[in-house]
């Protein structure tokens, strides 16, 4: 190549201002890491049927997995704590979630004509106080609630496994998922270290600390969510009990669901309980229920969950929202349940990822309830990526 071509390429290349040629640059990439993400979401849409029952087991051996690491250093047989925590665990997962959606569904259809009498009352509120509200745009809001909680009533009572899949779909997940559970719970770390043999062996030992504090943080985030579900329910619905609103038991049962869509879940549960006691007790009753909801979230929001997550886990509200949001419009409500954990998962691991040298070792207790079988090391084990525990068969 002659020095009059090289002197008109540079030429060329320096014509072009430098905050184009780096917005350029940032542009293609990011172009790229959105097909990515699109062609992964294409990939994940085909196998959907594989991903949530995975998803769910992966969810259920961070709420289990650190009883079964307390077990097995207490020397019981890994095998046999996995079998206990797995019965014991499944029976009281699974009889209060029964109890809870039995509640929730048989008192349903009362809790939805309370519900639209709260809208009656406060459309006629509206029309006749100082706010002079049109009451033909208030209707039409109204006849859409009506619609919506019509819908959802038939879809609780009548439509369950036509809006979950075919019962064959619905028995091969919960197969799936039981079956994935067992080998997280059992085997989980030297699983995760046959998935890590798949990054280059000098960046190993950065994704194994990565991939450990991101599952650490999903066992923080799941826990607290659990135990602050669980509070929310309790408190709400003492409150309710104590001034005589009816349909206690039913809105407490909302109030436990809702604590799993982080502050979405709470807002909206809050808001059916002050309508409920609204119509059925006036408005000072209402404005202390509403005062009994604000009063918990505030305990939730300030002391339970920076005491239950810490710094690891916390996310900022706006991303919370969003993550919820986008998760909603991709998955339905199965997407705002997994959205907000996937965020804490990302959040710990890429942090870890892009973090200190210094840093990037997790506390023993990090690795011990994220993956709770110690890896088995090599003669060269100071060497990043060290790994040598055997594949599982």
């Amino acid at each position: 190549m002659s020095d009059t071509q090289i002197t008109t390429r540079d030429d060329a290349a320096s014509s072009v201002p430098r905050t184009l040629r780096v917005s350029a640059a940032i542009c293609w990439r990011i172009l790229v890491i959105l097909f990515a993400l699109y062609a992964l979401g294409l990939i994940i849409g085909r196998i959907y049927v594989v991903v949530i029952p995975v998803a769910i087991a992966l969810l259920l051996s961070a709420l289990l997995a650190p009883v079964v690491s307390a077990l097995a250093r207490r020397g019981v047989p890994r095998a046999l704590a996995t079998a206990v925590v797995l019965v014991g665990g499944l029976a009281v997962v699974g009889s209060v979630l029964t109890f809870v959606v039995n509640a929730f569904i048989a008192g349903f259809p009362d809790l939805q004509q309370q519900v639209l009498r709260s809208l009656v009352g406060l459309k006629s509120w509206l029309a006749q106080g100082p706010l002079h509200i049109n009451q033909q745009q208030f209707g039409l809001i109204l006849e859409q609630a009506q619609q919506w909680l019509q819908a959802n009533q038939a879809a609780l009572t009548n439509g369950v496994l036509s809006t979950a899949g075919t019962f064959g779909n619905l028995l091969t997940g919960l197969v799936l998922a039981l079956f994935t559970l067992i080998f997280f719970l059992h085997d989980g770390r030297r699983v995760w270290l046959f998935v890590i043999r798949l990054v280059p062996r000098h960046v190993r030992h950065r994704v194994d600390v990565a991939g450990c504090r991101g599952f650490a943080s999903l066992v923080g985030f799941v826990r607290a969510t659990a135990m602050v579900a669980i509070v929310d329910a309790l408190g709400i619905g003492l409150g309710l009990v104590i001034l005589g609103v009816p349909l206690a038991i039913p809105l407490a049962a909302l109030v436990f669901l809702g604590g799993f869509v982080p502050i979405v879940g709470a807002v909206a549960s809050g808001a059916v309980a002050v309508l409920v006691a609204l119509v059925s007790k006036g408005w000072i009753t209402a404005l202390i229920v509403l005062g009994v909801v604000l009063a918990v979230q505030q305990i939730e929001g300030n002391v339970l969950q920076p005491l239950l997550l810490g710094r690891a886990v916390r996310i900022h509200a706006l991303a919370v929202v969003l993550a919820i949001s986008i998760g909603v419009v991709i998955s339905g409500i199965v997407g705002a349940l997994l959205a907000v954990p996937t965020v804490a998962v990302l959040n710990s691991a890429i942090r870890s990822l892009v973090g200190d040298e210094d840093e990037e070792t997790p506390a023993p207790t990090d690795r011990d309830e994220a993956q709770p079988p110690e890896p088995e090391r090599s003669g060269d084990s100071e060497e990043p990526g060290g790994h040598d525990a055997p594949v599982p068969n």
